[in-house]
């Protein structure tokens, strides 16, 4: 399963610089604006205990983690939806992603220059929803009048969109994103294909000092970005981009004792992870044998033949059945036979909706 977030923000806010940290994809860096122009792309395995743990009980040949991927979007700047600094090129990157992971400066460094030539996160967050919500509401100009003509027509289709269109774009003009828009399913579905850019979820990354990674909640600036991150409806997670690139290079072990000094439990990679999946609802299955250990990863409310079509889509068109076990219940039980013994494996058919932590054998005839 495909899901992508973009890495966005002002240009010199840390999104290189974090995007290589966690990715290891080698972004260009540079202490200038706009010195990624092209979108790059790295995908990153998802950290997860469980998978460690199954590894430990089956001793596969190989285990394979699920993967994320993330977009380093080149920065944005003030009357991008109008084209500065490549905007609409950027803004057409933006809208190619299912989530924004929002980069903000909370440090202060007078040898890495501000485009706007202070620190004040909440502003630099406004000035990019603002463009977000005016290229959207430039999709909204070409449309409605068109449409408005078919709606009156007594067009179905075009009544929904229109009511749709309409309510974007009294929004739009109030400086609302269209996520804080109240639709029926009926008008969710009209606007799907707008793939409108301030509808997109958000999750807030707040770029600290190393002195300040320990206890972000003290820095003041991260005070800001969670307040305005609140009313938003959005999530927030502190990191240190900085701190993430020391990291990258340090193997499991030296990792452990870096992020123990540190005061950390885990890396931001782990946090930014955690928070992308809370954001975009996703979950985790596993499949578990001697050949291999798997995670999966599936959005919340999928039902079992949908998640087998994951693996491949012949698993999807002959399903059958699928053979579960909860993670729980097989760490408790301490093997996948002790497990079966205890009646804890179960038979669930195509109505079953897959739960975060299931462990199952998809069965299936084509």
């Amino acid at each position: 399963m495909s899901l992508t977030t973009g890495i966005i923000g002002l240009p010199n806010v840390g999104k290189s610089t974090l995007f290589n940290a966690i990715t290891q994809a080698g972004a260009e860096m540079a202490n200038y604006p706009f010195c990624t122009i092209e979108p790059n792309v790295g995908i990153v395995s998802v950290p997860d205990q469980r998978l460690d743990r199954l590894t430990d009980m089956y001793h596969p040949k190989r285990t394979v983690p699920t993967t994320f991927e993330f977009t380093d979007i080149a920065g944005l700047v003030k009357g991008a939806s109008k084209g500065e600094g490549l905007g609409n090129q950027f803004l057409a990157n933006i809208r190619e992603v299912d989530a924004i992971s929002h980069v903000v400066r909370c440090f202060d460094d007078k040898n890495i220059t501000h485009v706007s030539g202070k620190i004040d996160p909440v502003e630099d967050i406004e000035t990019i929803n603002l463009e977000l919500i005016l290229a959207d509401l430039e999709q909204v100009n070409k449309r409605i009048d068109r449409i408005e003509k078919m709606a009156r027509q007594k067009d179905k289709q075009s009544i929904v969109e229109y009511s749709a269109l309409s309510k974007l774009k009294e929004a739009f003009d109030q400086g609302k994103p269209a996520r804080h828009v109240a639709l029926t399913k009926e008008e969710e579905a009209a606007i799907k294909p707008f793939n409108f850019l301030s509808k997109k979820p958000v999750l807030y990354v707040a770029n600290v000092s190393e002195d300040d990674i320990a206890a972000p909640e003290q820095n003041d600036y991260v005070q800001a970005v969670e307040k305005f991150a609140e009313k938003d409806g959005a999530e927030v997670v502190a990191i240190s981009a900085r701190i993430e690139s020391e990291i990258a290079e340090l193997e499991a072990e030296e990792k452990k004792a870096f992020l123990k000094d540190l005061g950390l439990k885990s890396s931001g990679l782990d946090r930014l992870v955690a928070k992308a999946y809370q954001l975009l609802g996703l979950a985790t299955y596993f499949t578990a044998g001697e050949k291999e250990v798997r995670a999966w990863t599936f959005k919340q409310g999928t039902k079992a033949p949908q998640a087998a079509g994951i693996i491949h889509s012949d698993f999807e068109r002959g399903f059958i059945r699928a053979e579960i076990i909860s993670y729980q219940d097989l760490v408790a039980d301490g093997s996948e036979i002790a497990a079966r013994e205890k009646g804890h494996l179960r038979l669930e058919g195509k109505d079953y909706i897959m739960q975060d932590g299931d462990i199952v054998n998809f069965r299936f005839n084509v």
